[in-house]
């Protein structure tokens, strides 16, 4: 397994990063622990998880949930120190945390204390802001997403109030760096001046949405992190499972996200089902599986430390597991990007 450093930190990830957001919900306790092990053994070294999943749905009675299942394996195994531990501070807008509450110094301690009780650990490696505040391109945004109302100033005080409360994490050892989810490029680098003015911790890491169907970051967010040594870490890889091409030609698998979510969080288009066929032509003509070749080529792009993705069961989990033996070559990442051009913005 390929290891990358993650921003400028000293931590060494594996390209492939074990996603969990399932975990409580379409896959059982036994289930999951069984895929910690496997990822173990496969070279995976680092999972993600967030203080709101399970999702698919988000529910009340489930929040948290899957950090408690990250928790009770860590504490039945004493096998803590061979994670790279992940997770989230959720937003605004999330009902079920603090009453959708923004982000806030004043929330973090009491987010990090919860995560901390339950992933049962006395520290997170890698502690992320699920959302921003002033809301995001994320998540079919990008249609609608108006900045013209933002605050400046305001914004930018909220980051100092934050960081300053992150780096008093940092201090006592609960967490050791930092990252965002969802953001923009202009958001990215107000984070790490900001720091730099304050002499607080930096973002290390972007968790965006990215795959094949889904290239936002390739343009202005690809420079900043580029030059400014910040790694991306991208989530659905997969495209929400478009991309193993389950769902061509009508079909709704029992159990699948999209038997639990109909439109894929947006994702469900004409278009969507017409760039799949168009990737696996791809692929069949190389010879190759369509999701291992998906997920291969999000995880070696060149602004990426670890590609996150997820797995209902731990048969797709091995299956997806050979990604980390795929070498694509320059002929299918020509056929990549011209087929890219032909359907771009597919949702």
């Amino acid at each position: 397994m390929k290891m990358n450093r993650l921003g400028k930190t000293d931590l060494m990830v594996s390209e492939l990063c074990l996603g969990t957001m399932t975990f409580g919900n379409q896959t059982p306790e036994a289930d999951a622990h069984r895929q910690m092990e496997m990822s173990l053994d496969a070279g995976i070294n680092f999972l993600d998880a967030a203080e709101m999943y399970p999702v698919n749905p988000i529910a009340k009675e489930t929040i948290g949930l899957t950090e408690e299942i990250l928790g009770n394996w860590f504490a039945k195994t004493d096998r803590r120190n061979e994670w790279i531990v992940a997770t989230k501070h959720s937003g605004e807008g999330m009902q079920y945390v603090r009453d959708g509450a923004p982000i806030t110094g004043e929330s973090v301690p009491d987010a990090v204390e919860g995560s901390l009780k339950r992933l049962k650990t006395d520290h997170i490696d890698l502690y992320q802001l699920h959302w921003p505040n002033r809301g995001s391109y994320m998540f079919r945004q990008n249609w609608t997403f108006d900045p013209s109302s933002q605050d400046r100033s305001a914004t930018l005080q909220n980051m100092a109030d934050v960081l300053g409360a992150l780096g008093r994490e940092v201090e006592k050892g609960r967490i050791r760096h930092i990252g965002l989810s969802n953001e923009s490029a202009w958001g990215t680098m107000m984070w790490l001046q900001v720091a730099h003015a304050i002499v607080g911790p930096r973002m290390e890491s972007i968790q965006n949405e990215y795959s094949l169907m889904c290239r936002l970051a390739d343009t202005d967010l690809a420079e900043m992190m580029v030059n400014e040594e910040v790694s991306l870490l991208p989530f659905s890889p997969l495209a929400a499972g478009l991309l193993t091409g389950k769902y061509q030609n009508g079909a709704v698998p029992d159990g699948s996200r999209m038997s639990l979510n109909g439109t894929l969080g947006g994702r469900k288009t004409d278009r969507a089902f017409e760039a799949v066929d168009a990737y696996a032509k791809v692929a069949r003509d190389a010879g190759l599986d369509l999701a291992l070749m998906a997920l291969a080529w999000s995880a070696r792009r060149p602004f990426v430390a670890s590609s996150i993705f997820g797995a209902t069961t731990a048969d797709q989990l091995a299956h997806l597991l050979k990604a980390a033996d795929l070498t694509l070559s320059d002929d299918v990442m020509s056929a990549l990007d011209e087929t890219h051009k032909q359907h771009p913005m597919p949702y």
